[in-house]
């Protein structure tokens, strides 16, 4: 839910409502602005990091013949998640904060690197394409449209729960259709979630917003919900 802010009697009595919705709002355009700031660095080193696989042959050689170096960023990436996820204090306290996050981001840009080095270049470079598309739309979206995606929170829940079981049905029986449906729907779901977050971060008149402190945690959402699109689509891309 967004901060609260304490406005004295004697705002109303001189006429300065105004100001005040003038500054709540200019609060959260900071807000907006650091976020989406911390949101381009991450996905600069994200994609950094893929090139540096994709047109690298020797790395690629590097870490198929040492697959253990996954595991462990896969471990580091568990434990920065938690602490930025679950720990609140820390997840606000600069610059523990941005350490964290830097770590995550990195472990995480690691995996991804490591994934689109198993596929074709032509292949990644459509996915990026056609997930910075879909992003900007969704995000314009987000912006414009009267419909309050916040209240979708325990429908996302739910809908994530049944693209786990159907990501485990599609491991267990390797077919064609079943894992591009899959695709489709995580690409689908996650979609949803970039608006929801996105929503959450504007504040303004929809039902639930995201504290301006937690800018932190909205940029870790948004890097998330970006990432699993293009995850998704990449692995559908792979399919065409």
């Amino acid at each position: 839910m967004a901060q609260s802010i304490y406005v004295g009697p004697g705002s109303f009595e001189d006429g300065n409502m105004d100001n005040f919705d003038f500054t709540e709002k200019s609060i959260r355009r900071g807000f907006i602005r650091k976020v989406y700031a911390i949101l381009m660095s991450q996905l600069l080193v994200t994609m950094g990091i893929i090139a540096f696989f994709l047109f690298h042959e020797p790395t690629k050689v590097f870490v198929r013949q040492n697959f253990y170096l996954l595991w462990i960023a896969m471990a580091v990436l568990f434990i920065a998640i938690i602490v930025l996820a679950c720990c609140t204090e820390m997840r606000r306290q600069f610059p523990l904060n941005f350490i964290f996050l830097a770590i995550f981001t990195c472990a995480e840009s690691f995996i991804l690197g490591v994934v689109c080095s198993l596929y074709e270049v032509n292949q990644v470079l459509m996915a990026v394409g056609i997930t910075a598309a879909v992003c900007l739309g969704l995000t314009l979206f987000a912006f414009q449209t009267k419909w309050d995606f916040t209240m979708m929170g325990g429908a996302l829940v739910a809908l994530s729960m049944v693209l786990l079981v159907f990501g485990i049905l599609a491991i267990i029986f390797r077919n064609n259709i079943l894992h591009t449906a899959y695709a489709a729907a995580g690409a689908l779901i996650f979609s949803l979630y970039l608006v929801y977050d996105t929503q959450l971060m504007m504040g303004g008149k929809h039902k639930y917003s995201i504290s301006p402190e937690e800018y932190i945690f909205a940029a870790l959402n948004l890097y998330v919900d970006i990432i699993n699109i293009f995850i998704f689509i990449l692995s559908l891309s792979s399919k065409s």
